[in-house]
């Protein structure tokens, strides 16, 4: 229902396309406004979306677009953490470290020798080093040495050779070897493309020699036999390398004995894993202590016992398989484990065990 104080303005079918009054307007009712409008809208979301695309869109560089030789090798070793497998070069670090010590071990004798000769022509000489500057000018050393102000610049100088190059061969003994299911495939990836002559691709032999940059203690272990499982399972399931690894690392290679695996993807996997083994032997413990407890026997106490004895070893066995925990974060995870154990049958009689009713004396 229309409100009678405002204005209405009526078209009939004549007046579609035209008007007689300067105040009129026109309106088509055929117009395809509406349609162009969305036409137009719909310009805009494909064109928003395909600059999305393209904002996400990534290159991969494949193996194959290397050219053989120490670009492919290069390419290869960086293509993957546990790849990336290198020279320690111990020996060369001992011998410099040796030759810098023997070069430190004679500049510091003749500093001593000097002292000691210098202590007793002048003993005021060793007490300032402006008396020991000027006594240096007046009277230099006929045998061509060193005075000490430049023997002493000789020693920083070893010295902070000596210093990098220490510092360095600790940095380098403290990277870890490379494990030996990515030995063998980085030994294997060598054996099967050739990439370097004979002579310059033996350092891969010289495993005692070798180090990773790869971070992380868990792929030594349990992860790493995840992986090796996955890549069993991928021939006969193509599915699984789809589920493991990204669309980019997917396009790495189009060489069917290498894969790509996403680390994180099996590291969920193996959390997984893990919770799942910890909840078993939390749970199964439990139900079973609680069946024995629930009897008021003697030997069902040392039962318990028992089962509390053998799920604790069962679940330090557990953490030093499935994880690489330290000694002492080993000892501490398994003293809780047995300690909440230990509460639970302290605290627990079961369901029939009734304390004893005193007796009434008439």
């Amino acid at each position: 229902m229309s409100d009678p104080t405002s204005p209405t303005t009526t078209l009939t079918n004549s007046e579609k396309h035209s008007s007689s009054g300067p105040k009129d307007f026109v309106i088509d009712i055929d117009s395809r406004t509406t349609t162009a409008v969305n036409t137009v809208t719909d310009q805009h979301v494909a064109s928003a979306l395909a600059e999305q695309a393209e904002i996400w869109k990534n290159h991969t560089e494949k193996l194959e677009d290397y050219p053989s030789g120490y670009p492919l090798t290069a390419a290869f070793l960086s293509s993957e953490p546990s790849f990336s497998i290198y020279r320690g070069y111990n020996y060369l670090y001992s011998r410099v470290l040796l030759e810098l010590q023997d070069e430190i071990r004679l500049l510091e004798k003749q500093l001593v020798n000097l002292d000691k000769k210098h202590a007793q022509e002048n003993e005021n000489r060793l007490t300032s080093r402006r008396i020991d500057l000027r006594e240096a000018k007046k009277h230099p050393r006929q045998d061509g040495g060193m005075e000490r102000a430049e023997l002493i610049e000789a020693i920083r100088v070893k010295l902070i050779n000596y210093g990098e190059v220490l510092l360095q061969a600790r940095d380098m003994t403290a990277l870890q070897r490379p494990s030996k299911r990515d030995y063998r495939s980085f030994r294997t990836w060598f054996s099967n493309e050739k990439p370097l002559v004979e002579l310059e691709s033996q350092y891969i032999k010289r495993k005692e020699d070798l180090v990773t940059i790869r971070q992380g203690r868990e792929w030594a272990g349990f992860d790493g036999w995840i992986e090796d499982v996955i890549r069993k399972i991928h021939p006969y399931c193509p599915f699984v390398h789809k589920m493991f690894a990204t669309p980019e690392l997917r396009e790495k290679t189009h060489n069917k004995h290498v894969f790509y695996y996403s680390s994180s993807r099996i590291e969920k996997l193996v959390g997984m894993i893990i919770t799942l083994v910890i909840f078993i032997l939390l749970v199964l413990p439990v139900v079973a202590m609680y069946r024995l407890t629930s009897v008021v026997d003697r030997n069902s106490t040392f039962d318990a016992v028992g089962i509390l004895v053998v799920f604790t070893l069962l679940f330090s066995a557990a953490m030093s398989l499935l994880t690489k925990a330290k000694r002492h974060e080993l000892f501490a995870a398994s003293a809780a484990y047995c300690a909440v154990l230990v509460v639970f049958i302290s605290n627990f009689g079961g369901p029939n065990a009734q304390s004893p009713k005193p007796n009434n004396a008439h």
